[in-house]
Order: C-alpha cells, then structure tokens, then sequence
C-alpha cells in the first residue's frame, strides 16, 4: 500500500472511532454546559468532580486498551480462540478494578480537603462521585467491549452505541438537574445519576451487539471460568497502559487541583478551557486508536513496511487535525467560551478573561498532545508499553506538573503558567515517545521478519 492508501485507510478505521470518543466526549461536556446554566458553584464543584473520576476511570481503562491490539494481533493471525481469551480477561479485570476502586469514590471529600479544596467545593463533589462513581462499572465493561469490536474493525458499531449514550445523557441532564417533567431538582447528583444510566445503557447495546453479531468468539459462555495464563498476559499489558494514561490525566488533574488554589472562577475558567482543548484531543485519540489497531495487525502479519508507512500516515493526519484547531482557537477563543456560560452569569467577564488566556496556550500544545498520543497508540500495537510508561511519567511528573507549579505560583503567571507547564511536559513526551518508535521499535520488528 502507498502512504496515500495508508492515510485512507487509518480515516476508514479512525472516523467512526473519532466520532465515538466526540459522543463519549459528550457526556462530559453535557454536565459541564448544563451545570454551567445551572450555578457557578455546580460548575466548578463538577470540574473538580470529573477530573477526579476520570483519573480513576482512566487508569482502569488500561486493561481495556490492552484488549485492542492483543486483539487486533490476533485476528491478524486467524486466531479466534485468542480473540476470545484476551476479551474476557479484559472484562474481568475491568470488574476486580471497578470493585476496588469504590472506597476512593466513598471516601473523595476527604481526600479532596487533604488536597487542598475548599469545603463547600468538595462536598459538592463528593456528593456527585458517590453516586456516579457506580457508573465506573458499565463503563470501563462497554470500554473493553469497544476495543474489543474495533479491534476487529467493527467501528460503526462503536460510533453509534455512543451516540446513542450521548443524547440519552443529554435528555437525562435536562430532566433530572433542572427537574423538569415533574422530577425532582437535583442539580450535580441529577448529572450524576444520567451518567450512571447512560453507561448502563450503551453497555446493554455493546453486549447486545457482541453476542448476536458475533457468535463464533462465544464471549459471554462460560465467562466465570478463569484464564490466569491470559489474566497474566492481559495484567502484565494494561498495567503500564493504566499508568500512563493515569499519568498524563492526572497530570491534567494536578493542573485542575491547582486551578483550585487560585479560587472557585479560575477553575470554572479551568473546566470550560479543558473541555474545549478535550474536544480537539479526541480526534488525536481516535487517530490513535487506528494507529493501534493497524500497528497490531502489521505486526500480527510480520510487515514492518506497513507499520512505517501506517504510522507515517497517522502522524500526518494527526499533524492536520493539529494545525486546524490551533487556528480555531486563536480566532474565536471568546464565542468558544461563550457556549458555556449564560449572558447574565455575573462572573462572565472574569471568565472569558482568564478563559481567553488558557486557549491560547492550549493551541500551543496541540502539536505535543496530538504527536504523543499517537506515538502511544502505535507503540501499544506493538505491545511496546512498559518503556514509553517510564518515558510519559517522567515527562508528565517530572517535567510538566513541576513547571506548572513553579510558573504559575513562583513565577507570579497563574493560569496561564500552569497551562504553560502542561506544553513542556506534553512536549517533553511526544519527543522521547517519537525516539522509541522509530529509533527502536521499528527496526526490532523488521529484525524479527528479516530473522
């Protein structure tokens, strides 16, 4: 295939997939928008909430990425029984992982004070996670079943499970936050509980889908009898995946945490900012996504010219998708932010201020953020994921949340320091991930086929 059949092939596999996380982004951006409508101090209370729940969410998630291309390999390789082994240990560890986690839902008011928030911001989102917290369990299970599926390069099916969650969460938002169609008012609890039957939900459709569609994998048959060998293999994968996205997220986290010392409508800034630099992320973690799915079936077939022009092809896509949003928001960052508050909120002006600044610095790192995220996804099709861990938690913990701190507080920058921190630290990322791909990954597959 030519670079051109390359690239046309990642949009085939990578579209529906970004339209999928833009749906699941959806969610998220819903509550943000409606509590936005509904009081500043839902608003940044929920802020606070969701990076806290994605931090868990996301670190469980990585047994969930490890299912992709394990799966992707074999399938490449006719291997059924394969397929079928990697997905349901993928699903159970989700379930062991979402058991686990519950007490940090229970406890998060406390852990939120012992971090520094205010009271009557961490009470307001202790109250949201201790009830969206049940919801971690539907959705990293509808999260190993979507890999699972695109994986096997059934995204449309992916892209409309979604979509469907989406607007589910939207009507729920709309009744249960502002109470109408006689329920009652329950503001961020009333986002929290759309959350949780959204989830539920799209996990019915993907299970659905995953029986009737595909039979001959025969998931769900037997699905208590356990496979330490593949539990192992599945552990030993996701883990490193887990950390890393948990050290990025949790990166984006600190920055939320510290958003918070400078007081509730900085972090209300904060939230409608990310949301928006979120948005654009999603395209890069579909093209990502593909990257994955197409590095895992190159190496299932022993390709390594495949694997480079594939991976030449991502990173090219990923490189538009990267310049077309950093010129959208140098030239409208103020109706941007606009979409998320209403006229008469009487902290506008200090918002889109302090909001115009923080996108500015988000079109800076778009570059970083999309050429890191896609390295990963190509090294993960590789099984390649305990080196770019160490390599992203360095760059991340080491390099981003330290200059974060130090140009927003010692160097007198604010927001706009803390943000500048998230550019090194993504850029000091997308550098080292690039030097292990191509430096070593590459050629240690095209040794193998030569052997």
């Amino acid at each position: 295939m030519t670079l051109l059949q390359h690239m046309r092939a990642t949009l085939v596999l990578g579209l529906p997939l970004i339209g999928g996380h833009l749906a699941q982004f959806a969610i998220g951006l819903t509550d943000t928008v409606m509590l936005g409508w509904y009081s500043i101090e839902a608003l940044a209370a929920v802020t606070l909430a969701s990076s806290y729940f994605v931090v868990l969410f996301l670190f469980g998630a990585g047994f969930a990425w490890a299912v992709m291309p394990m799966v992707a390999t074999y399938a490449a390789q006719d291997d059924e029984t394969g397929v079928r082994r990697a997905t349901r240990m993928g699903l159970w560890l989700s379930l062991i992982y979402s058991a686990l986690s519950m007490p940090m839902f229970w406890w998060s008011e406390d852990i939120l004070l012992l971090l520094g928030q205010t009271e009557a911001v961490a009470a307001l989102a202790a109250d949201y996670l201790r009830v969206a917290g049940w919801g971690i369990v539907p959705a990293l299970l509808v999260m190993v079943l979507k890999s699972y599926l695109a994986a096997l390069e059934r995204t449309r099916v992916v892209l409309w499970v979604t979509v469907a969650s989406a607007a589910m969460n939207g009507l729920g938002n709309y009744l249960l936050i502002f109470g109408h169609a006689g329920l009652p008012e329950l503001g961020a609890v009333g986002a929290a509980i759309s959350s949780i039957l959204t989830h539920s939900t799209a996990l019915v459709g993907a299970v659905a889908y995953a029986v009737i569609a595909q039979p001959q994998h025969q998931l769900f048959v037997r699905f208590w009898r356990a496979d330490w060998e593949m539990f192992g293999k599945v552990l030993r994968m996701g883990g490193p995946i887990g950390i890393t996205t948990l050290s990025e997220v949790s990166l984006f986290a600190g920055s939320a945490m510290l958003m918070g010392w400078l007081g509730t409508v900085p972090l209300a800034a904060h939230g409608i900012a990310i949301q928006l630099a979120s948005a654009t992320f999603m395209l890069h973690l579909g093209l990502a996504n593909a990257a994955t799915v197409r590095a895992g079936r190159a190496q299932g077939r022993g390709d390594p010219l495949g694997l480079r022009r594939g991976a030449a092809a991502s990173l090219i896509l990923s490189l538009g998708v990267s310049l077309a949003t950093m010129v959208v928001f140098l030239a409208a960052p103020e109706p941007l932010i606009s979409l998320f508050l209403e006229p008469d909120n009487p902290h506008r002006p200090q918002i889109l201020a302090i909001g115009v600044g923080l996108l500015v610095i988000a079109a800076l790192f778009q570059l970083m953020d999309g050429a890191q995220v896609v390295t990963l996804g190509l090294l993960r099709g590789l099984h390649d994921t305990t080196v770019p861990m160490v390599m992203a938690g360095l760059s991340y913990w080491c390099v981003g949340m330290p200059a974060s701190y130090l140009l927003g507080f010692k160097a007198g920058m604010g927001g706009v320091g803390i943000w500048l921190g998230l550019v090194l630290g993504l850029a000091s990322a997308g550098v080292l991930l690039l030097w292990r791909f191509w430096g070593r990954a590459v050629h240690r597959l095209e040794a193998r086929a030569a052997a």
